[in-house]
């Protein structure tokens, strides 16, 4: 084994190792979860340099420059005001989608037109329509960190793949049997994973369009799926009650996690897979061990239907957005309530960490998003203008431009 070059990874803090191993170029990431401002570097370094023999007695040196500019980062304030700064009447139909990719250079929106469309952010310049679906184009990704391809999942029953750059379809992947409503991209961008209406979730192959496996067991429609951040495992929450977390290599199911009381309307892994966070329309988040598949905890208080939640990068915190238009945020390990967001007049449908974790942005029926310091619940902002309903709110990777899309038909970005 061979160290060729180490890449730094900010959110989550860490030090990705590229390696030449038999004549092969691989990567492995040391992640460094619980660094903060003011721990000891050198203890840091020391315990890298124990673990990983890769890192030499020549290499720590630079190992300890790359820790002191990932602490340096976290160092940086957050105090960054959002000024509105496009609006943008993306489709005629209404909108059902929007996602950036990673740099937040460009973005694309879903909608009932039957089209995917391709935006660039700085000029808000409509770059390509994606053309070919039958009817609404529902689901939409691209495969982020690379962000050279986009998925689309549509009501024709089928998902299609294609180049962000050119516009180009390269595969339609057909074999569900009804509506395609989630999907995504494994983080190594070589598998496709879709969720339908037909309570089956499948998973294709990039390169070749080729269906790989079948994943079957819901008595109920699919309407979330997630990978954990290695691609080894995809979970899947359905509208009966349960989630299933799936294998990727064999597509066997490993666990069923039975215990809520509803739908299920939101199934998340925080970062290093130890935590697996789902929200239910039974007005409760609950918390499990991915070896065991146990329930290790439920998060109770709201008083209507917990529609999303959502882990901060390093997984330690955890979000829950209710139907009675508040929020919360609770640490996820104790998952003792750090605090309530309380301010929308109406549902939220939305909620997520901007990278740093140091800011929460909601999406409300109320015609707003906001703001929120997970710290206190204190409301920062109020991202004001549309004129419907929002039901999608998007930081891109360095947390300095969110996306907002409303049934007003408009995509605002702010900045």
């Amino acid at each position: 084994m061979k160290l060729k070059r180490f890449l730094l990874r900010y959110y989550p803090p860490g030090i990705i190792l590229e390696y030449e191993q038999g004549g092969n170029l691989k990567t492995k990431s040391i992640d460094l979860l619980d660094l903060k401002v003011e721990t000891d570097v050198d203890a840091v370094v020391d315990e890298i340099a124990r673990k990983e023999p890769l890192i030499t007695a020549s290499k720590t040196e630079q190992v300890r420059k790359l820790v002191q500019r990932l602490q340096e980062k976290l160092a940086q304030k957050d105090d960054h005001h959002f000024y509105l700064f496009k609006v943008l009447r993306a489709h005629i139909l209404p909108l059902t989608n929007v996602a950036f990719n990673k740099s937040g250079s460009s973005f694309i929106t879903g909608s009932y037109d039957r089209t995917c469309k391709v935006w660039d952010t700085a000029s808000g310049e409509e770059l390509h329509t994606l053309e070919g679906h039958r009817n609404v184009v529902y689901a939409i990704a691209f495969n982020n960190p690379y962000g050279d391809k986009i998925a689309t999942g549509s009501f024709d029953k089928t998902c299609k793949l294609w180049s962000s750059e050119t516009g180009k379809c390269y595969h339609t992947f057909r074999g569900h049997s009804a509506e395609i409503v989630c999907l995504s991209f494994n983080p190594q961008s070589s598998v496709v994973a879709t969720g339908s209406m037909d309570t089956t979730a499948k998973l294709w192959d990039v390169q070749t369009g080729q269906e790989l496996v079948s994943l079957s067991g819901h008595s109920a429609e699919i309407i979330s799926l997630s990978f954990n951040s290695t691609g080894t495992q995809l979970i899947t929450g359905s509208f009966d009650h349960t989630v299933s977390v799936w294998d990727i290599n064999s597509g066997k199911r490993i666990h069923s996690l039975i215990g809520h009381k509803a739908e299920i309307s939101s199934a998340q892994f925080n970062w290093d897979c130890s935590l697996i966070a789902t929200g239910s329309m039974d007005k409760t988040c609950k918390i499990w061990d991915p070896p065991s598949g146990r329930c290790i905890g439920t998060l109770r208080g709201h008083d209507d239907e917990v529609l999303d939640v959502a882990f901060d990068y390093t997984g330690q915190m955890l979000l829950t957005a209710s139907a009675d238009g508040t929020a919360r945020c609770y640490n996820a390990v104790s998952h003792n309530l750090i605090s309530k967001f309380e301010g929308h007049e109406g549902e939220i449908s939305k909620i997520t960490f901007n990278p740093q974790g140091t800011s929460v942005l909601t999406a409300s029926s109320d015609k707003t998003a906001r703001l929120w310091d997970p710290e206190n619940g204190r409301c920062k902002q109020i991202l004001e203008g549309h004129t419907d309903e929002i039901f999608s709110c998007a930081f891109n990777y360095e947390g300095n431009t969110i996306i907002t899309g409303s049934k007003d038909n408009t995509c605002r970005i702010w900045r």
